[in-house]
Protein backbone atom coordinates (compact mmCIF):
# COMPACT_ATOMS: atom_id res chain seq x y z
CA UNK A 1 0.00 0.00 0.00
CA UNK A 2 1.56 3.55 -0.96
CA UNK A 3 1.71 5.65 2.05
CA UNK A 4 3.36 8.40 1.31
CA UNK A 5 3.87 10.95 -2.27
CA UNK A 6 5.95 13.17 -3.13
CA UNK A 7 3.85 16.48 -4.53
CA UNK A 8 5.41 19.73 -6.01
CA UNK A 9 8.39 19.63 -3.46
CA UNK A 10 6.09 17.82 -0.71
CA UNK A 11 6.21 14.53 0.69
CA UNK A 12 2.44 14.01 1.45
CA UNK A 13 0.47 11.02 3.40
CA UNK A 14 -1.42 9.52 0.76
CA UNK A 15 -4.81 10.74 1.98
CA UNK A 16 -3.80 14.23 1.32
CA UNK A 17 -1.78 13.98 -2.04
CA UNK A 18 -3.69 16.04 -4.16
CA UNK A 19 -3.21 18.56 -7.10
CA UNK A 20 -4.67 22.01 -8.41
CA UNK A 21 -8.24 21.38 -9.70
CA UNK A 22 -7.22 23.35 -12.80
CA UNK A 23 -3.97 21.32 -13.26
CA UNK A 24 -3.75 20.61 -16.94
CA UNK A 25 -2.89 16.93 -16.35
CA UNK A 26 -6.69 16.50 -15.14
CA UNK A 27 -8.22 19.05 -17.33
CA UNK A 28 -6.50 18.04 -20.50
CA UNK A 29 -3.97 14.92 -20.22
CA UNK A 30 -1.32 17.60 -20.71
CA UNK A 31 0.97 15.44 -18.93
CA UNK A 32 3.47 12.76 -18.96
CA UNK A 33 4.69 9.64 -17.07
CA UNK A 34 6.91 7.07 -16.15
CA UNK A 35 6.70 3.62 -14.38
CA UNK A 36 10.29 2.16 -13.07
CA UNK A 37 10.43 -1.51 -11.57
CA UNK A 38 11.65 -1.58 -8.22
CA UNK A 39 13.64 -5.01 -7.80
CA UNK A 40 15.51 -6.63 -5.05
CA UNK A 41 15.91 -3.10 -3.78
CA UNK A 42 16.99 -1.92 -6.65
CA UNK A 43 15.78 0.71 -9.44
CA UNK A 44 16.26 -0.78 -13.28
CA UNK A 45 17.03 0.90 -15.86
CA UNK A 46 16.23 4.06 -14.47
CA UNK A 47 18.56 5.96 -17.00
CA UNK A 48 16.97 4.79 -19.90
CA UNK A 49 13.62 5.97 -18.06
CA UNK A 50 14.48 9.36 -17.34
CA UNK A 51 15.97 9.28 -20.87
CA UNK A 52 12.53 8.72 -22.09
CA UNK A 53 10.84 11.07 -19.61
CA UNK A 54 13.10 14.02 -21.05
CA UNK A 55 12.10 13.16 -24.90
CA UNK A 56 8.39 13.04 -23.90
CA UNK A 57 8.73 16.00 -22.16
CA UNK A 58 10.87 18.20 -24.95
CA UNK A 59 7.99 16.36 -27.12
CA UNK A 60 5.30 18.19 -25.59
CA UNK A 61 7.37 21.55 -24.72
CA UNK A 62 7.23 20.63 -21.51
CA UNK A 63 9.92 22.29 -19.15
CA UNK A 64 11.78 19.75 -16.65
CA UNK A 65 10.65 20.06 -13.39
CA UNK A 66 14.01 19.39 -11.73
CA UNK A 67 17.58 17.50 -13.09
CA UNK A 68 17.52 14.01 -13.61
CA UNK A 69 19.79 13.42 -10.07
CA UNK A 70 17.02 15.57 -8.02
CA UNK A 71 14.93 12.87 -9.38
CA UNK A 72 16.81 10.22 -8.81
CA UNK A 73 16.72 11.56 -5.26
CA UNK A 74 13.39 12.06 -4.98
CA UNK A 75 12.56 8.42 -6.33
CA UNK A 76 15.06 7.21 -3.43
CA UNK A 77 13.08 9.07 -0.51
CA UNK A 78 9.68 7.84 -2.15
CA UNK A 79 11.18 4.42 -1.80
CA UNK A 80 12.27 4.13 1.14
CA UNK A 81 9.66 6.14 3.23
CA UNK A 82 6.87 3.48 1.78
CA UNK A 83 9.27 0.65 2.17
CA UNK A 84 9.08 -0.77 -1.03
CA UNK A 85 11.80 -3.55 -1.98
CA UNK A 86 9.69 -5.40 -5.33
CA UNK A 87 7.46 -2.68 -6.55
CA UNK A 88 7.18 0.46 -9.04
CA UNK A 89 7.85 4.05 -8.86
CA UNK A 90 5.34 6.25 -11.01
CA UNK A 91 6.29 9.53 -12.01
CA UNK A 92 4.36 11.69 -13.68
CA UNK A 93 5.04 15.68 -14.70
CA UNK A 94 1.97 17.93 -16.10
CA UNK A 95 1.93 21.27 -17.58
CA UNK A 96 0.77 22.96 -14.36
CA UNK A 97 -2.19 24.17 -13.24
CA UNK A 98 -3.43 27.50 -15.09
CA UNK A 99 -7.09 28.97 -15.85
CA UNK A 100 -8.87 26.41 -17.83
CA UNK A 101 -7.68 27.49 -21.94
CA UNK A 102 -6.43 25.45 -24.64
CA UNK A 103 -3.85 27.21 -25.57
CA UNK A 104 -0.68 26.36 -23.46
CA UNK A 105 -0.18 28.96 -20.68
CA UNK A 106 2.89 31.21 -19.80
CA UNK A 107 6.14 29.41 -19.90
CA UNK A 108 6.76 30.35 -16.28
CA UNK A 109 4.10 28.27 -15.53
CA UNK A 110 5.33 26.03 -13.20
CA UNK A 111 5.82 22.29 -13.68
CA UNK A 112 3.50 19.78 -11.73
CA UNK A 113 5.73 16.78 -10.49
CA UNK A 114 4.03 13.47 -8.52
CA UNK A 115 6.28 10.69 -7.64
CA UNK A 116 4.42 7.33 -5.65
CA UNK A 117 5.76 4.00 -4.47
CA UNK A 118 4.04 0.93 -4.43
CA UNK A 119 4.97 -2.38 -3.56
CA UNK A 120 4.49 -5.76 -5.95
CA UNK A 121 3.79 -9.37 -4.38
CA UNK A 122 7.19 -10.99 -6.77
CA UNK A 123 5.85 -14.42 -5.83
CA UNK A 124 2.45 -13.50 -7.61
CA UNK A 125 4.15 -12.07 -10.66
CA UNK A 126 6.18 -15.33 -11.30
CA UNK A 127 3.27 -17.49 -10.59
CA UNK A 128 1.79 -15.72 -13.80
CA UNK A 129 4.68 -16.10 -15.83
CA UNK A 130 4.84 -19.84 -15.15
CA UNK A 131 1.63 -20.25 -16.29
CA UNK A 132 1.06 -17.56 -18.79
CA UNK A 133 -1.24 -15.08 -20.08
CA UNK A 134 -3.72 -14.90 -22.84
CA UNK A 135 -4.77 -11.85 -24.34
CA UNK A 136 -7.19 -10.93 -26.86
CA UNK A 137 -7.13 -8.37 -30.37
CA UNK A 138 -9.05 -5.05 -30.19
CA UNK A 139 -8.83 -1.85 -32.55
CA UNK A 140 -6.20 0.66 -31.89
CA UNK A 141 -7.93 3.92 -31.41
CA UNK A 142 -5.05 5.89 -30.22
CA UNK A 143 -3.52 9.21 -31.53
CA UNK A 144 -0.59 9.32 -34.14
CA UNK A 145 1.96 10.02 -31.80
CA UNK A 146 1.98 6.76 -29.05
CA UNK A 147 5.92 7.32 -28.90
CA UNK A 148 5.01 9.97 -26.89
CA UNK A 149 4.39 8.67 -23.02
CA UNK A 150 1.81 10.66 -22.21
CA UNK A 151 -1.47 10.28 -19.12
CA UNK A 152 -4.28 10.40 -22.30
CA UNK A 153 -4.87 6.59 -21.84
CA UNK A 154 -8.44 6.47 -22.19
CA UNK A 155 -7.97 3.93 -25.04
CA UNK A 156 -6.02 1.55 -23.46
CA UNK A 157 -8.50 1.88 -20.42
CA UNK A 158 -11.08 0.42 -22.60
CA UNK A 159 -8.75 -2.02 -24.48
CA UNK A 160 -7.93 -3.22 -20.81
CA UNK A 161 -11.71 -3.51 -20.27
CA UNK A 162 -12.07 -5.64 -22.78
CA UNK A 163 -9.49 -7.86 -22.11
CA UNK A 164 -10.74 -8.53 -18.87
CA UNK A 165 -14.49 -9.20 -20.09
CA UNK A 166 -13.04 -11.97 -22.42
CA UNK A 167 -10.77 -13.62 -19.24
CA UNK A 168 -7.43 -12.42 -20.86
CA UNK A 169 -4.73 -10.11 -18.83
CA UNK A 170 -4.15 -8.00 -22.01
CA UNK A 171 -5.20 -6.43 -24.86
CA UNK A 172 -2.99 -6.11 -28.17
CA UNK A 173 -3.60 -3.52 -30.79
CA UNK A 174 -4.61 -3.82 -34.29
CA UNK A 175 -3.89 -0.84 -36.61
CA UNK A 176 -6.45 -0.21 -39.63
CA UNK A 177 -3.87 -2.32 -41.86
CA UNK A 178 -4.66 -5.50 -39.50
CA UNK A 179 -1.45 -5.39 -38.14
CA UNK A 180 -1.27 -6.03 -34.27
CA UNK A 181 0.86 -2.64 -33.14
CA UNK A 182 1.78 -3.44 -29.23
CA UNK A 183 -0.31 -4.23 -25.86
CA UNK A 184 -2.17 -1.66 -24.06
CA UNK A 185 0.24 -1.35 -21.91
CA UNK A 186 3.49 -3.37 -23.13
CA UNK A 187 5.22 -3.90 -26.04
CA UNK A 188 4.04 -7.26 -28.10
CA UNK A 189 6.46 -9.92 -28.93
CA UNK A 190 6.21 -13.56 -31.43
CA UNK A 191 8.99 -15.97 -32.25
CA UNK A 192 8.05 -16.99 -35.18
CA UNK A 193 8.36 -20.80 -36.99
CA UNK A 194 11.87 -19.68 -38.06
CA UNK A 195 12.64 -18.70 -34.97
CA UNK A 196 13.21 -15.32 -35.12
CA UNK A 197 11.98 -12.88 -32.37
CA UNK A 198 10.17 -10.58 -34.30
CA UNK A 199 8.01 -7.01 -32.69
CA UNK A 200 7.14 -3.65 -34.09
CA UNK A 201 9.82 -1.43 -35.46
CA UNK A 202 9.59 1.76 -32.68
CA UNK A 203 8.42 4.42 -34.80
CA UNK A 204 5.34 7.07 -34.31
CA UNK A 205 2.89 4.19 -33.55
CA UNK A 206 4.21 3.02 -30.56
CA UNK A 207 5.74 3.50 -27.74
CA UNK A 208 9.74 2.73 -27.49
CA UNK A 209 9.59 0.71 -24.39
CA UNK A 210 12.44 0.92 -21.98
CA UNK A 211 11.86 -2.95 -20.90
CA UNK A 212 11.64 -3.60 -25.04
CA UNK A 213 15.64 -1.90 -25.48
CA UNK A 214 16.91 -4.15 -22.62
CA UNK A 215 15.31 -7.15 -23.88
CA UNK A 216 16.73 -6.36 -27.40
CA UNK A 217 20.24 -6.54 -25.12
CA UNK A 218 19.31 -9.90 -23.75
CA UNK A 219 18.58 -10.90 -27.52
CA UNK A 220 22.19 -9.95 -28.50
CA UNK A 221 23.37 -11.28 -25.80
CA UNK A 222 21.98 -14.78 -26.45
CA UNK A 223 22.77 -14.91 -29.92
CA UNK A 224 18.94 -15.02 -31.09
CA UNK A 225 18.33 -13.23 -34.26
CA UNK A 226 16.05 -9.89 -34.34
CA UNK A 227 13.74 -8.65 -36.61
CA UNK A 228 11.68 -5.80 -36.42
CA UNK A 229 8.78 -5.79 -38.60
CA UNK A 230 4.81 -5.41 -38.09
CA UNK A 231 3.16 -8.96 -37.81
CA UNK A 232 -0.72 -10.09 -38.45
CA UNK A 233 -3.16 -11.69 -35.09
CA UNK A 234 -2.84 -14.95 -37.54
CA UNK A 235 0.88 -14.92 -37.61
CA UNK A 236 0.53 -15.11 -33.79
CA UNK A 237 -1.26 -18.28 -34.01
CA UNK A 238 0.79 -20.35 -35.89
CA UNK A 239 3.72 -18.36 -34.33
CA UNK A 240 6.29 -21.10 -31.91
CA UNK A 241 5.97 -18.38 -28.75
CA UNK A 242 4.87 -14.76 -27.82
CA UNK A 243 5.90 -12.52 -25.37
CA UNK A 244 4.87 -8.95 -23.52
CA UNK A 245 7.53 -6.75 -22.65
CA UNK A 246 6.62 -3.97 -19.72
CA UNK A 247 8.20 -2.72 -16.49
CA UNK A 248 5.80 -4.01 -14.62
CA UNK A 249 5.96 -7.73 -16.23
CA UNK A 250 9.92 -7.90 -17.71
CA UNK A 251 9.06 -10.76 -20.10
CA UNK A 252 5.87 -12.07 -19.57
CA UNK A 253 4.42 -15.12 -21.59
CA UNK A 254 1.94 -15.35 -24.08
CA UNK A 255 0.07 -19.03 -24.35
CA UNK A 256 -3.22 -17.57 -26.66
CA UNK A 257 -4.45 -14.96 -28.38
CA UNK A 258 -8.53 -14.84 -29.25
CA UNK A 259 -8.79 -18.11 -27.84
CA UNK A 260 -6.02 -19.74 -30.39
CA UNK A 261 -3.46 -21.54 -28.14
CA UNK A 262 0.02 -20.27 -29.11
CA UNK A 263 2.77 -23.48 -29.35
CA UNK A 264 1.53 -25.84 -27.11
CA UNK A 265 -0.08 -23.28 -24.50
CA UNK A 266 2.80 -23.29 -21.87
CA UNK A 267 4.90 -20.54 -21.45
CA UNK A 268 8.27 -21.42 -24.39
CA UNK A 269 11.66 -22.03 -23.49
CA UNK A 270 13.23 -18.70 -25.16
CA UNK A 271 10.65 -16.28 -23.52
CA UNK A 272 11.25 -18.23 -20.27
CA UNK A 273 15.37 -17.86 -20.83
CA UNK A 274 14.68 -13.70 -21.67
CA UNK A 275 12.70 -13.36 -18.38
CA UNK A 276 15.45 -15.69 -16.64
CA UNK A 277 17.96 -13.48 -17.65
CA UNK A 278 16.42 -9.75 -17.94
CA UNK A 279 17.83 -8.59 -14.49
CA UNK A 280 21.36 -10.04 -15.22
CA UNK A 281 21.30 -7.80 -18.38
CA UNK A 282 19.40 -4.46 -17.34
CA UNK A 283 20.65 -1.43 -15.52
CA UNK A 284 20.57 -1.34 -11.83
CA UNK A 285 20.70 1.65 -9.88
CA UNK A 286 20.10 1.27 -5.70
CA UNK A 287 17.42 2.38 -4.22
Amino acid sequence: MTRIVYVNGRYVPYAQAAVHVEDRGFQFADAVYEVIEVFDGALIDAPRHLDRLARSLAALDIAPPMSGTALGLVMRQVIRRNRVRDGLVYLQVTRGAAPRDFPVPADDTPPTIVCLARAIDRTQREAQAAKGISVVTVPDIRWGRCDIKTVMLLPAVLAKSQARAAGAKEAWLVDEQGFVTEGAASNAWIIDADGHLVTRRADHGILSGVTRATVIDCIEREGLELVERPFRPEEVQVAREAFITAATNTVMPVVSIDAHVIGNGTPGPVTLRLREIFHTVAARSPA
